[in-house]
């Protein structure tokens, strides 16, 4: 039987690595140690329907998959009742950076303790350190199923699945302190996260353009404003130089979904309709990934974003 602290050698296991921090999130309920543990087991209750496989017993496995963008299989190797839960990711598949198997060979504990009058629920993922590629949106994805879905289900008993593997795209979230509102603003804040070169108003329903030198350029169409919840985009049109097909965004929609998560504020951005068929979907995604989860997210947080200059005025400071 494994535990935390007794896992066995994991692909990605180093010296270096292990000497990072794993990700680790804990908070206290109300409820039974025993309570607790019967909802973490519940797997399709808190983290997705998409689960195959028993999630119940000791040496289960199953699976998770959301198509083109995440798979994993997990084997229960430590089950004590009212106290503790490990997973070992036997297998992986992160569509979304360089190492597709960033997650195999980690493992993934849930530890239940009494604290007084209350149950502590402490998740770590050992072996989901900083120095991968998928830390940032593996770890804020954590922070949401097991601080929001999960302990929902513990204290309410009503499933909170994640909705997620119903939307076809690409998908990053992330928390921040700042209320509903500073999101709503700063996402309308094109110019501030994205890029200077825009045209036309992007805070009112409408049209704008973007454009980034002869690479690629846009036209995208204000659909959907509502303050501090979502603010929705669609593709009207584009073109690429890279790829065979210049077109591949038309009639695809851009969402900022807004919600609040306990004290915090999520913002989760989905590209609807960029395929991991698409040609153009990992340098697509790899730069969504930036924007989002760099500028826009420090634009909120900090108040300063770093979106692409406008080469003119980059050109003109550079000879003053």
């Amino acid at each position: 039987m494994l535990s935390a602290a007794t896992t066995s050698p994991t692909d990605h296991d180093n010296s270096a690595m292990n000497n990072q921090k794993n990700y680790t999130t804990a908070f206290t309920v109300d409820q039974t140690p025993e309570a607790v543990f019967a909802a973490i087991n519940n797997v399709r209750g808190w983290w997705s329907g998409e689960i195959q496989g028993a999630t119940d017993r000791l040496g289960a496995e199953f699976t998770y998959r959301v198509p083109g963008v995440h798979y994993s299989k997990q084997k229960i190797t430590e089950f004590i009742p009212g106290k503790k839960v490990v997973w070992h990711v036997s297998d992986a598949d992160l569509a979304f950076v360089q190492d597709k198997d960033e997650w195999k060979g980690t493992d993934i504990v849930f530890e239940i303790a009494k604290k007084g009058d209350k149950t502590e629920v402490r998740f770590t993922h050992v072996g989901l350190v900083p120095p991968y590629e998928c830390y940032d949106s593996c770890s804020n994805a954590w922070g949401l199923l097991v601080e929001g879905n999960l302990r929902k289900l513990i204290t309410t008993g009503k499933p909170q699945p994640s909705p997620w593997p119903a939307v076809k795209g690409y998908t990053t979230v992330f928390t921040v302190d700042q209320t509903p509102k500073e999101a709503f603003d700063a996402i309308n804040n094109v110019r501030g996260w994205w890029s200077d070169e825009i045209e036309g108003r992007t805070d009112q329903l409408g049209e704008f353009k973007y454009h980034y030198k002869d690479i690629h350029r846009c036209t995208i169409r204000v659909t959907e404003l509502s303050p501090g919840k979502k603010v929705t985009w669609h593709v009207v049109a584009n073109y690429f130089n890279f790829v065979k097909d210049k077109t591949e965004w038309v009639d695809t929609d851009i969402v900022f979904a807004i919600a609040r998560v306990g004290d915090k504020t999520e913002v989760r951005f989905t590209h609807v309709g960029l395929s991991p068929q698409h040609e153009c979907y990992g340098v697509c995604s790899d730069a969504w990934g930036t924007y989002i989860n760099g500028s826009l997210r420090d634009l909120i947080a900090k108040g300063k974003g770093q979106p692409n200059q406008n080469e003119q005025l980059a050109r003109k400071h550079g000879q003053e």
